[in-house]
């Protein structure tokens, strides 16, 4: 019976004390917020505690009535007063031993509102920071070596930045020959005084080169071609950043699915002077089929399908054979009508847009061409490609390239060859817009099928921390398209293309960013005669184009720049014959393009006030232009169109909206006027004709950050 008492009192007790944890765990954080920090921000101090936040549609006082909307967060009484000991804690390893921690904790009947009030106090701060050990080091080496180190005199004593700049010192010396290299850190602490002084000893030991190098784990693939990719070379001074490079350079050659390098610890000895490494490998599939779906506003439906063969004909060599093909649902030869519903600005595209788009190629990309960093491919494509209401080119060709990434900070730089035999189908005001006549003796000889020789050359300078969505760093490339008779190319379509830009982005706050980019090209071509017709002419696809969601969002795509109106000359004479002007809704703007172009963008985003972990909103002013030189028609002006947008966050990249107002009419050109056997000429008194837009707001829907 007494054991019956004992468990019937263990039950009553334990029945007892589940409400009241349920009640506990029923409360909801509706509010956390950290008051009188100024040391340490507020997304370090949440991280430091076990108690969080409520998602912002369980806060937000509409939404949350829902109750059906955002993660809750429950309230637990035990880890808070831990809280309280852990905020605690970090303050005084990050050098505030005075910090005091007090809590607000306003309850209601399932919600709870909490608020960590801080007074942090004065900081015990670094009077003397001494690095020991190095001096039997260069002093250009112990002065890059002790550069901008995380903890500096003067700065409050940071335990973590202490340990950080210890681990600095370590990695710099790893980095530069040294792979024993060791960090002691030891320090004294006076909490009255306020005063820290801090000793790091190091142990660099010698200095050591790579030596030996084995493989472990290469079936198919030679070990050479392993070794060949690896930038860590025996006799080359130890690095461990090279260690990662080598690392690298093995999983971008795509032929392993697991790759490490390593110092060689059964073979290695602290001290020794020759470093052996080890390097383990798996291989990945060989064989690899890929395809993919898609949908655009300008390219309507879109697929693509592909093979790959790695290491083919052995070597390491990459066959790819690609095919893609756009326009799918309004293009012929599976002109489905879809322009007239969900692709209809395929409709103002009579040209890009007539003829289904394609890609189909073959190429051998062979690795570790002679340096590790290095890459040849060959290709061979037939290719049909537009530009929207400008131009359609149809070509077969050949080309080689030389890629080459850099060692340090990754940049690809790339050298190419392209040889190729085609045409380019465009609007007649395309190619007369060059030229003192439109008819068709000028044009035609233009449309021929020609040879066209291009060797271009391309640098990409990235330093963001993000490919995809970038909120820090810049990003800077430089780009050559050079065209002559004497590599190959038509005399017809000679030109060099220069083109460069730059784009910076900075935080002003944690979400905050603001980001700005400059860009530029000139083209330059010689004089060439045609039947009647004089010209510095350049082919369609090269030349510049502007407007659109990329760059001067205030107008459509290539809306920017030169263009010539085209108007039926029966208009005109029906109209001359009544005593009246034509109708301006029977004028048709072409887009001729320029060969120069200037650009400039400035964008501030900023979180949104609902859903701000995904949506943000974005104010940007655009600035650019597109003018022919030598062109008296073509006048030298810069629009300026401000806008604002959306940006929601997506597996892809960011999804944007962005609206742009534009309070300019089009770009002055002449009128041209066709008659039925095609050829253009001159409306009189028309020389400088200016058609207004339909509006002064553009709208763009695009994914990805404009720059």
């Amino acid at each position: 019976m007494r054991h019956s008492a004992r468990v019937a009192g263990l039950l009553v007790a334990v029945t007892l004390a589940v409400p009241a944890a349920a009640q506990q765990t029923q409360l909801v954080v509706r509010q956390l917020k950290f008051e009188g920090n100024k040391a340490i921000p507020d997304d370090v101090l949440a991280t430091a505690i076990a108690t969080t936040n409520s998602n912002w549609f369980a806060r937000a006082f509409f939404f949350r009535s829902l109750g059906f909307l955002g993660a809750k967060r429950y309230f637990d009484e035990q880890e808070f007063r831990r809280d309280v000991v852990r905020l605690g804690v970090l303050y005084k390893r990050s050098g505030y031993p005075d910090a005091v921690i007090d809590t607000l904790v306003r309850r209601a009947p399932e919600d709870v509102y909490i608020t960590f009030r801080i007074r942090e106090g004065d900081p015990i701060r670094v009077t003397s920071l001494a690095v020991n050990g190095l001096d039997s080091l260069p002093a250009r080496l112990r002065r890059a070596i002790v550069l901008d180190l995380p903890l500096q005199q003067g700065d409050p004593f940071n335990r973590f930045a202490m340990q950080a700049t210890a681990d600095s010192i370590t990695r710099r010396l790893r980095d530069r020959g040294y792979p024993s290299a060791r960090m002691f850190s030891a320090f004294e602490s006076n909490k009255e005084a306020k005063t820290a002084s801090v000793t790091l000893e190091a142990e660099p030991d010698g200095r050591a080169v790579i030596g030996r190098i084995r493989v472990v784990g290469a079936q198919r693939i030679d070990t050479t071609l392993v070794r060949n990719l690896l930038v860590s070379r025996p006799g080359r001074r130890y690095s461990q950043d090279e260690l990662f490079q080598s690392q690298r350079n093995l999983y971008e050659s795509d032929l392993f699915r697991f790759a490490t390098v390593n110092i060689d610890s059964a073979a290695y000895h602290p001290g020794d002077d020759s470093v052996p490494l080890v390097v383990q490998v798996n291989e990945g599939k060989f064989r690899r089929i890929r395809g993919g779906l898609g949908y655009a506003t300008n390219d309507c439906f879109r697929g693509s399908l592909g093979w790959t063969s790695r290491n083919f004909l052995g070597g390491g060599q990459i066959l790819d054979l690609t095919s893609q093909a756009s326009k799918v649902g309004v293009g012929d030869p599976v002109n489905w009508g879809l322009d007239q519903n969900i692709c209809r600005t395929s409709r103002d595209d009579s040209v890009g847009s007539a003829q289904v788009n394609y890609y189909l190629g073959a190429s051998v990309k062979r690795p570790a061409f002679l340096s590790p960093n290095n890459a040849v491919t060959f290709s061979l494509f037939n290719e049909r490609r537009s530009e929207f209401k400008v131009y359609l080119r149809q070509e077969t060709g050949v080309s080689v390239a030389l890629s080459r990434v850099t060692p340090r900070r990754r940049n690809p730089l790339s050298l190419t060859y392209t040889l190729s035999y085609g045409r380019t189908e465009a609007t007649p005001e395309s190619f007369c817009s060059f030229f003192s006549a439109c008819t068709n003796d000028v044009i035609q000889p233009l449309r021929e099928k020609r040879v066209l020789a291009t060797l271009s050359a391309l640098g990409t300078f990235s330093r963001v921390n993000s490919p995809v969505d970038p909120t820090r760093g810049s990003i800077a490339n430089l780009g050559v398209v050079f065209s002559s008779k004497y590599i190959g190319s038509s005399s017809l379509q000679q030109f060099t293309r220069f083109t460069a830009g730059s784009a910076w982005y900075r935080p002003l706050s944690r979400d905050v960013v603001f980001s700005w980019r400059v860009r530029g090209g000139i083209i330059f071509s010689p004089t060439i005669d045609v039947a009647t017709g004089t010209g510095a002419f350049i082919p369609p696809e090269q030349r510049f184009y502007a407007g659109g969601p990329n760059d001067v969002r205030g107008f459509e795509r290539n809306e920017l720049g030169p263009v010539v109106y085209i108007v039926p000359k029966s208009a005109v004479d029906s109209a001359a014959a009544h005593g009246q002007p034509f109708p301006t809704d029977s004028v048709r703007v072409a887009a001729t393009g320029g060969n120069t172009l200037v650009l400039g963008n400035i964008e501030l985003r900023v979180p949104s006030p609902v859903f701000s972990s995904r949506l943000r909103l974005a104010a940007f002013v655009d600035a650019g232009g597109v003018w022919q030189r030598q062109s008296p028609s073509s006048s030298k002006v810069v629009r300026v169109t401000p806008g604002v947008g959306i940006r929601l966050a997506t597996p892809l990249g960011p999804a944007r909206l962005d609206v742009a107002y534009n309070p300019y009419k089009l770009q002055p050109g002449p009128l041209l006027q066709f008659d039925d056997a095609g050829n253009l000429t001159p409306v009189p008194g028309e020389e400088s004709f200016v058609l207004a837009r339909n509006r002064k707001y553009t709208i763009h829907f695009a994914v990805g950050q404009p720059f």
